[in-house]
């Protein structure tokens, strides 16, 4: 399990995005379900519509929904929960 927790930003700034170029990143989308993922490698994702939460291996469930850009990272297992469906852009590191 990784010893870094998942960084989350609510609602950045447009500048911010532009300058990360998210609306240049590859599209997930996802129905509601409920799945076990593990993280090979460092993910930030932008929210562009659902809600959903995350429970990293031996944490508390943290919750997300559109307008969070998160930093989810490498190596973390975790479930996810998806309670709306999701769309979100997102960028491996």
């Amino acid at each position: 399990m990784s010893d870094e927790s998942i960084l989350c930003e609510h609602n950045p700034p447009p500048a911010k995005l532009e300058v990360l170029g998210v609306e240049d990143w590859p599209t997930w989308r996802k129905e509601p379900s409920s799945f076990e993922w593990t993280y090979p490698q460092q993910e930030t994702c932008y929210v562009v519509r659902g809600r959903f939460s995350v429970t990293p291996e031996g944490g508390e469930p943290q919750h997300f929904k559109r307008g969070d850009l998160i930093t989810f990272p490498a190596g973390m297992r975790c479930t996810w929960e998806i309670t709306a469906a999701v769309e979100k852009h997102y960028r491996l590191d």
